[in-house]
């Protein structure tokens, strides 16, 4: 039978009405595992044996649960029951005895798991190179970086080996690679999506993500996981309000940079990208963003990043040689003596003062950057992998410091040629206008 390039879950449930079984279906994303291995997507592959208990499963009455049999991969730092998880670090890996609560919400609703992901290892990346699985290529410019951390979850939703994907996002890693891989990327508020059964990258800053084909796709996904969940200490309830416009949009006032090789072309995008933003009817404010770059600055170049130590420290102390040397040296620099109680505090301090003036910035509003302002090779990267990646994080670090929530979206949803694209932001408890803007943008004509 005719299977499409990507996977949509419109897609499945109309080849279902017509006779397709799960089966065929799996098989059909097995072969494409096949196909793709030298891309290095997968660390637990696609299977029979994997997706079977699941398939099997399935209820009889379909149309009760809208994700029937839609196949979904999880980054290999979130659990599934009875799969190791290694966050792409061997020597770590351990089998969970259940799966996430996201991962088993969604089980429930009726979606298959077909595998687990690679990743930069620890989530600890923005490009997808730093994982003892193989780099991640790019899912149409293979020489190109795939972002990361969750960079298996995007490319397999990219060339259709799921429908949607799971990520997580701590600094961007729920953006980034969708921004390379022409997919939407929906970052929740932290706490709305649970993080039980989620190795920590920094546990207070910690979400898991969603990759789609479509932004209708992401929030049918986030209508089954975004569940208050009693047993996750980070968890927070949220109300989900109607969607409607925001009073304003806000643009930077100065020019984002852009960096690399490609840098003209990814301008070039911003431009056209913001010509639709000033045509959609939205009022529109430019405004000076430093508050935002000051507060991205703090994850790394402050004493923030020793939560991250503080996760990991026994394991790396008790196991050397079992991370990545680069990976190893940012995770070890929250050990930094000058990393202080006090300069904690300080940084804490600073950072509540940038989010309460970020909050009245986008008071009935919503904020629109580049998701990233370039893109590198994976050679480029591997000989410069600290300033490369950084540069890739400079519109997204600040996002889960500042209490926001957020939603990458491809400028043209048909790019595939150093595909760019745009993250609206809003505070927390404007989910409904952050999408509301989303929607409208992604209707309207590319140019």
């Amino acid at each position: 039978m005719y299977f499409p390039e990507k996977l949509t879950v419109r897609w499945i449930a109309q080849a279902y009405d017509e006779g397709m079984t799960p089966y065929e279906l799996l098989d059909e994303i097995i072969r494409r595992a096949e196909k793709n291995e030298e891309k290095n997507i997968w660390i637990v592959k696609p299977s029979r044996e994997l997706s079977a208990k699941y398939i099997d499963r399935l209820p009889t009455d379909r149309e009760n649960y809208p994700l029937w049999g839609v196949p979904f991969s999880i980054k290999d730092n979130i659990d599934l029951e009875g799969v190791p998880t290694t966050a792409a670090c061997p020597d770590y890996s351990y089998t969970p005895e259940k799966s996430a609560f996201v991962v088993q919400r969604l089980i429930e609703a009726g979606a298959v798991p077909v595998g687990k992901t690679n990743l930069d290892q620890f989530a600890t990346g923005l490009v997808g190179t730093r994982s003892p699985y193989g780099e991640v290529h790019n899912a149409y410019q293979p020489e190109l970086i795939s972002g990361g951390s969750s960079s298996g979850s995007a490319v397999s939703v990219a060339l259709g080996m799921a429908a949607f994907a799971l990520g997580t996002d701590t600094a961007g890693s729920g953006r980034v690679p969708a921004m390379l891989n022409t997919l939407v990327g929906y970052k929740p508020p932290l706490g709305a999506w649970s993080t039980s059964g989620v190795v920590p990258a920094c546990a207070s800053l910690d979400c898991v993500t969603v990759f789609a084909n479509s932004l209708k796709e992401a929030r049918l996904v986030d209508r089954f996981a975004s569940v208050y969940d009693e047993n996750c200490i980070w968890a927070k309830a949220y109300e989900k309000k109607g969607e409607k416009l925001p009073e304003k949009i806000c643009l930077p006032l100065e020019e984002p940079r852009f960096y690399g090789a490609f840098s003209h072309i990814y301008r070039k995008k911003w431009e056209n990208a913001v010509q639709r933003i000033e045509e959609l009817g939205i009022p529109v404010e430019r405004i000076d963003i430093s508050v935002f770059e000051k507060a991205a600055r703090i994850l790394y170049e402050g004493a923030y990043v020793a939560e991250r130590w503080q996760d990991l420290k026994e394991f790396i102390e008790n196991r050397p040689g079992s991370t990545f040397p680069v990976t190893e040296k940012i995770l070890r620099s929250g050990a930094k003596p000058e990393n202080t109680a006090a300069k904690l505090f300080e940084n804490l301090h600073d950072l509540q003062r940038y989010r309460h003036l970020a909050h009245r910035l986008l008071k009935n509003a919503v904020l629109i950057l580049p998701t990233a302002g370039g893109s590198f090779t994976r050679d480029e990267v591997r000989q410069n992998p600290v300033e490369t990646n950084s540069l890739m994080g400079l519109y997204t670090n600040h996002c889960n410091l500042l209490d926001l929530a957020a939603v990458a979206i491809p400028e043209n949803e048909a790019d595939k040629s150093y595909p760019f694209g745009i993250t609206v932001f809003g505070r927390s408890d404007s989910e409904n206008l952050i999408c509301a803007v989303a929607e409208r943008f992604s209707d309207s004509e590319a140019i």
